[in-house]
């Protein structure tokens, strides 16, 4: 099944978004908290939470190759594909991102009953 996106413009310009300096930021799309990372000038969007124990993956850090490291138990996550590269099993959840000519989007799947009408 085809997958559909509702986008969201979350800035028109990254320096809008402000990284911690583990280059990670909490940031609200449509009422949902994502988390946003930004290795080597690249935009990712996941879900805030890690889906182990529900760690807030924005305390968390970046690793050299651009990982999500949970700051609970250090489960490491790409931010493209979500897969658990550290060995756990889990599955993060992941977000496109898109940049557009007037600034950057996320697209959160539009899911439920009214996706099914569609």
């Amino acid at each position: 099944m085809h997958k559909k996106y509702k986008w969201y413009k979350i800035a028109d310009d990254l320096n809008e978004v402000i990284f911690s300096e583990n280059g990670l930021a909490e940031w609200e799309v449509n009422g949902k908290k994502i988390c946003l990372s930004l290795f080597k000038e690249k935009l990712c969007a996941t879900a805030l939470k890690c889906p182990h124990a529900g760690g807030n993956l924005s305390h968390g850090y970046l690793d050299a190759t651009g990982n999500i490291v949970c700051p609970l138990h250090r489960y490491k996550f790409s931010c493209t594909t979500g897969k658990n590269i550290s060995g756990e099993g889990y599955y993060l959840k992941t977000y496109p991102v898109e940049k557009r000519s007037d600034g950057y989007y996320v697209g959160i799947e539009e899911s439920g009953l009214i996706n099914w009408l569609k």
